[in-house]
This record gives C-alpha cells, sequence and structure tokens, in this order.
C-alpha cells in the first residue's frame, strides 16, 4: 500500500509510519507530509534502522499556509499517480493563547481541518486510481460542536473548543465525501477514527507543568499507550481489502474488547444541511476553484448543492 501521512513525524502518525513500513509480507510505501525537514529526516532514519529497504520518503508542507499546502499537493500530484491511503492526522494540541496563520485563519482551524480537506480533495483523483481500495483514515475524537457565528474563534477562543471544532468538522466531512462516492463506480472510503486511549507523544513536552505531572502520573496507571501500539491498532485500517474497508465508510469507529467498534454520531454531524454549510465555507476559504471543481464533479453523482 502507498500511505501519505500527514503529521508522521510524532504520535499517532509516527507510530503508523512505522508500524506499516515494517509490516510483515507488506510492502507498504509511505509518503510523510510534515512541516520539518529536520524531524521528516530524522523519522526517515529511524523507521530505516528497523529496516533498511523501507520505501519511505517526506513532502514539505507547512499546513498554517495554504500556499504551501498547493505546493504539496501539486508534488505529490506530478511525482504519483496513484495513492491507496490517506491518514488525516496532523494537529496542533494544547496552546496558551489563540495563534492567527499567513492566511487569517485560527490555526487550530486551518491546521486540524482546513488546510487537510484541500489536501485530501486534491489527492482524490490518486485516491480513485487505487487497485486495492482507495481510503481515507481520520484522526478523529467524538463530541463538540461547530461555533457557525465564530468559526475563527475571534471572539471567545480556547484550545479545546478549537481542537474539538476541528473534529466535528472533519467527521462532518468524511460523511459528506462518503456520500458523495457510494455510488461510484471508482469507490473511496471515509473513515473516522478515535484511539481508545491517549497516545504518549512530544505534545506532552509544551503543555504546562501541572497538566505534565498529571499525564505522567496517568501514564504510570496506564491510560497512556505506546506509539507502536497505536500504529499496530489502526493498521488494519490501512491494510484490509476494498470490501472490508466500504463496510466501514461513513462510520467513527474506535478499539475496544479486542475489535473495531462503531460509535453512534451526533445528529449534527448528520444533518445534511449542516454538512452543506461546513462545505461550502470550507471551499470559500480555501479560494481555489480547483477545490470547488473537484467537488462539484462528485455531487453530480449524488447530491444537489
Amino acid at each position: 500500500m502507498k500511505v501519505l501521512i500527514t503529521g508522521g513525524t510524532n504520535g499517532m502518525g509516527k507510530g503508523v509510519a512505522k508500524v506499516l513500513a515494517n509490516y510483515p509480507g507488506e510492502k507498504n510505501e509511505i509518503l510523510l507530509v510534515c512541516r520539518s525537514v529536520k524531524l521528516g529526516q530524522q523519522t526517515m532514519d529511524e523507521i530505516k534502522m528497523d529496516n533498511a529497504f523501507a520505501k519511505i520518503s517526506m513532502v514539505i508542507c507547512d499546513l498554517s499556509d495554504m500556499n504551501s499546502v498547493k505546493s504539496a499537493a501539486l508534488e505529490i500530484k506530478t511525482k504519483h499517480d496513484f495513492i491507496d491511503s490517506i491518514f488525516i492526522n496532523a494537529g496542533i494540541g494544547y496552546a496558551s493563547c489563540r495563534v492567527e496563520t499567513i492566511d487569517g485563519m485560527d490555526s487550530h482551524f486551518q491546521v486540524n481541518y482546513l488546510s487537510q480537506f484541500y489536501l485530501a480533495a486534491q489527492l482524490l483523483v490518486l485516491l480513485e486510481k487505487s487497485t486495492r481500495g482507495g481510503r481515507v483514515i481520520y484522526n478523529a475524537t467524538p463530541g463538540g460542536k461547530i461555533f457557525w457565528d465564530d468559526m475563527q474563534m475571534i471572539k471567545n477562543w480556547n484550545y479545546v473548543h478549537a481542537i474539538q471544532q476541528a473534529m466535528v468538522a472533519k467527521r462532518m466531512l468524511l460523511i459528506t465525501l462518503h456520500d458523495l462516492y457510494k455510488r461510484r463506480s471508482n469507490k473511496v472510503s471515509f473513515i473516522g477514527f478515535s484511539i481508545h486511549k491517549t497516545v504518549w507523544s512530544n505534545q506532552l513536552n509544551i503543555i504546562p507543568t501541572h497538566m505534565r505531572i498529571a499525564a505522567t502520573v496517568m501514564k504510570a496507571l496506564g491510560t497512556f499507550i505506546s506509539i507502536e501500539e497505536c500504529g499496530k491498532t489502526m493498521a488494519p485500517l490501512f491494510l484490509e481489502t476494498a470490501s472490508e474497508t466500504l463496510a466501514r465508510s461513513g462510520c467513527l469507529l474506535t478499539w475496544k474488547n479486542g475489535s473495531f467498534k462503531t460509535l453512534e454520531e451526533d445528529e449534527e454531524v448528520l444533518n445534511m444541511a449542516k454538512r452543506k454549510d461546513l462545505l461550502d465555507y470550507s471551499i470559500h476559504q480555501c479560494k481555489d476553484g480547483s477545490v470547488e471543481a473537484v467537488l462539484d464533479r462528485l455531487a453530480k453523482y449524488e447530491m444537489n448543492y
């Protein structure tokens, strides 16, 4: 499988990259989308220490800069004829204050959702060419809400609400894309996954001291898992057959009692009118007619936007 991973140099993304690059019986190709050349190279070197023949490369992309995202999408489409899977994973966690991107957006909204919405939309044509069933796996947690009157959270920001809003947006998007593809012949699957335990990652280095102490205690009590354990849990979502992944499309999953379980989704997330509003807003914020053209092509098959 050829798997593209955003945020592949840390946390869940790195865990998935490490496991898939060394998965028994598979010769997977890993494409790391990362902001830092240094961290990207360190991750590739680390993976190749375990498997000198691992096929892995990186694409430099700053998700807080839409021009960088557009350049990365073009680079990927130029270098690759197909992609089997995308892991929408990168994201900002804790922050002490609201940060506005170069594009004038809340950084959590742009990095955690919008830039990856754009990237995935541009790469749908490559997923359609997968011979093993193209799929997009979203790192998404349940709960949260969209702040429709202040989506950039200028008036009332806090990092928890900012993170949760992006998670809701990802879940709404994956259902919309599932609807657009479900009757097409060149199907692509869209699946959300909520990890069952917190993944021990470098994010813990930037949180306040009291939070880090609490996290350390929680780790000792077994409430955290390693990035490798996370990767092993998620690996089947990237490697299963086309029919298996299609059966999960449109769902938010978690891991419980040794198997994947479907979580019940919120009414607003399922609401088609709300999902259309989010899609229209997202397209507008991208300021790129090519994204609208891609989704218009799909909409002709299923929904009258």
